[in-house]
């Protein structure tokens, strides 16, 4: 068995909603929360939260490719964010929490832009997922990593993350993570 692994960044609001999914998912071999295709270098998250940087809260997933594919990964993405939505995830509002695919290699940007053109079809056309190559990214603060999975009866925790969690192992049981 081949032991591939492979990264792509994506931007769907809140980071902690995207670890906490991803951190699930069976073939996910590591989820980083962090900060992408701002101007800024090394930014912090009030600079991000302020939208002085330009950056996108993001998470970089690394995955196994003999367990799952580039292209189901973007479908469960697909499923726990809306991307037809301006920088805006619910309640959360700034170009900070915009969709975005940031991919790393021309592969990667080939699948994403498939998959990105079969979203818009199915939703008339209004995604407003940015499709772009990973720029200026650094890894969030350590009290971002793993949020949910520290502080699970936090309240944005309770009412925001852990119901896309939920959303995504009733949508992808075949895909949830054993144990």
């Amino acid at each position: 068995m081949s032991n591939s692994i492979d990264t792509i960044t994506l931007a769907g609001g809140c980071f902690w909603c995207l670890e906490a999914v991803y951190e699930r998912v069976d073939g996910v071999t590591a989820v980083e929360s962090g900060y992408s295709n701002g101007h800024a270098r090394n930014p912090g998250y009030e600079q991000v939260c302020r939208g002085d940087t330009g950056h996108a809260e993001v998470v970089r997933v690394s995955f196994d490719t003999s367990k799952i594919s580039l292209r189901e990964v973007l479908e469960i993405f697909f499923v726990i964010h809306d991307p037809t939505t301006l920088n805006r995830q619910g309640n959360d509002a700034g170009t900070q929490y915009r969709s975005g695919i940031y991919f790393h290699d021309a592969e990667q940007q080939r699948i994403a832009r498939e998959v990105l053109d079969e979203v818009n079809a199915q939703n008339g056309g209004r995604a407003v997922t940015e499709l772009m190559q990973e720029a200026n990214y650094s890894r969030a603060e350590d009290y971002h990593q793993h949020y949910f999975a520290n502080h699970p009866d936090q309240g944005y925790c309770t009412f925001v993350v852990a119901p896309k969690v939920e959303k995504f192992r009733k949508t992808f049981a075949s895909r949830v993570k054993s144990g």
